[in-house]
């Protein structure tokens, strides 16, 4: 066995990446106070080929020396947009037909093995501050919630493995046969 170095991997080149279909997937990152979670979440991002990543309330937004720290130039592939408002933001999202899911724990979350993504809906999912978790504003307003099952003593995963759990659970519920 031998590692494979990086140029030998054939990924895609910035103005590839741009071109390519994406997966019909946006992600939301609701007051995230870490710019390494931020720069975590546009490499992870970056991966999947989500469509669009929204930074919305005091979520800081690139160009910052931290968030390209762990970003390592994702947020020269991955769209992105700041919105300061995020009800503003969902109610245009289901407009255009987005489901709207939180990543939370609440009374009517659904367990992550119980969630049955349909095709061809599009989905937003939702990860909130590390503390605080989603904004009132973005409960009142989304479908569903979704809850990633946790055995330990902690009560939640960091954002960016959560995102990671959720797209990489998305993926092979919607695109494995």
């Amino acid at each position: 066995m031998k590692k494979i170095k990086n140029e030998d991997l054939n990924r895609l080149s910035i103005k590839e990446y741009k071109n390519s279909k994406k997966m019909p997937v946006c992600i939301i990152l609701d007051n995230v106070r870490s710019l390494n979670n931020i720069g975590s979440c546009f490499r992870t991002a970056d991966a999947f080929l989500i469509k669009k990543m929204y930074l919305t309330g005091f979520t800081a937004k690139p160009p910052s020396r931290d968030i390209e720290r762990t970003a390592l130039g994702a947020t020269n592939s991955v769209e992105w947009e700041h919105i300061k408002e995020i009800k503003k933001l969902i109610i245009h999202l289901k407009k255009e037909g987005w489901k709207i899911i939180l990543v939370e724990q609440t009374d009517k979350s659904i367990n992550l093995k119980d969630f049955k993504p349909l095709l061809p809906e599009k989905y937003v999912f939702i990860f909130g501050n590390e503390v605080f978790g989603i904004s009132e504003d973005a409960l009142k307003e989304a479908d569903t919630a979704l809850e990633i099952p946790q055995f330990g003593t902690k009560h939640s995963f960091n954002i960016s493995v959560s995102m990671g759990i959720i797209l990489w659970d998305h993926y092979v519920k919607t695109t494995i046969k």
